[in-house]
């Protein structure tokens, strides 16, 4: 990939935490395709104005009002699949909103113990058990499109979900910014948790092989690639000049907001990986987090200082 990458100028088209995503020993063993924001709030304005909701919620104790307001209409408040990395993908999206950029950094990425166990984390914690009371009560297991799906067809009032789960609303033929809203979680709109897809190549012996991964590696982070694949899949693109330029592009007003935010938040330390999805650390200390978080959300006696404690010291045995 060293060639092409140069040629392409890959370097100056990339932003730093892309291009080391997919760097080793800094040459480049992947292709980048596209970057998925995974702090997103999904919400059906329709649901929200029968509910007596005029906007959307900024801070926690506004999506708790809301939320508030949904259950009293007979709405599923808050669409949620209770599966490992949906509740962890909840959890992470509420320590952003806590502990902010730097904090969710400490505790989610570098690991650092006193932010594992330390008042924002209990915080983070607290909070989270209040946004679970929310969640959908037959969503046990549900795979995260069927409980897209309830907020699509007026059944519930939200989502956290990345952005992905914008594929559904546009193959229900749903418009944004007038069908749905996408705002970044309450408390988390300074900052953006991104999963970036990529494809994998390998170093092969044949010549003409090796030639056919570059030209692939070329379409790859080509400009139309990048539109046609972000565009259908609910994502942005990896380019810089196109993120710069989305208008241009035909994105929709969510991927705009997606792209200036991304631009944004990269130099001011908000861009942070999702350790939900496999950006933050290792599966195995990954796997920890899931454990330690579903057990609390299905807990209802689990304290948050103890699972602090207990987040560290799963975390540690599994570095």
């Amino acid at each position: 990939m060293k060639d092409v990458a140069k040629a392409e100028k890959w370097d100056s088209l990339l932003d730093k935490k892309v291009s080391d995503t997919v760097k080793y020993d800094g040459d480049y063993v992947a292709v980048p395709v596209n970057i998925h924001r995974v702090n997103w709030l999904w919400i059906n304005p329709e649901v929200f104005k029968k509910a007596g909701i005029d906007k959307a919620p900024t801070t926690l104790e506004e999506f708790y009002a809301a939320g508030d307001k949904l259950k009293k209409a007979g709405f599923i408040p808050l669409a949620h699949g209770g599966q490992p990395w949906q509740d962890s993908t909840v959890f992470e999206a509420v320590v952003l909103s806590v502990m902010g950029a730097d904090g969710y950094k400490k505790a989610l990425v570098d690991l650092d113990k006193d932010a594992l166990t330390g008042e924002g984390m209990v915080k983070s914690l607290t909070e989270l058990k209040k946004v679970a009371t929310y969640m959908d009560a037959d969503g046990k297991g549900q795979d995260w499109n069927l409980e897209a799906a309830k907020v699509i067809n007026g059944k519930a009032g939200m989502q956290i979900m990345g952005d992905w789960a914008k594929s559904e609303w546009t193959a229900a033929k749903k418009v944004a910014g007038k069908d749905y809203q996408c705002v970044a979680f309450p408390g988390t709109d300074k900052a953006f948790t991104y999963n970036i897809d990529s494809l994998a190549v390998f170093k092969q012996k044949d010549k003409g092989t090796t030639a056919a991964q570059q030209d692939l590696a070329k379409v790859a982070m080509g400009e139309d690639f990048q539109k046609v694949f972000s565009i259908n899949k609910g994502s942005i693109p990896v380019r810089e000049d196109m993120l710069s330029d989305m208008s241009k592009y035909g994105f929709d007003s969510c991927a705009q907001t997606a792209a200036k935010d991304f631009l944004a938040d990269s130099k001011t330390g908000g861009l942070q990986p999702s350790m939900a999805h496999n950006m933050a650390t290792t599966l195995a200390v990954q796997g920890a987090f899931f454990d330690v978080v579903t057990n609390y959300i299905n807990d209802p006696a689990a304290d948050p200082a103890a699972t602090a404690k207990k987040l560290a010291t799963a975390v540690k045995s599994a570095q």
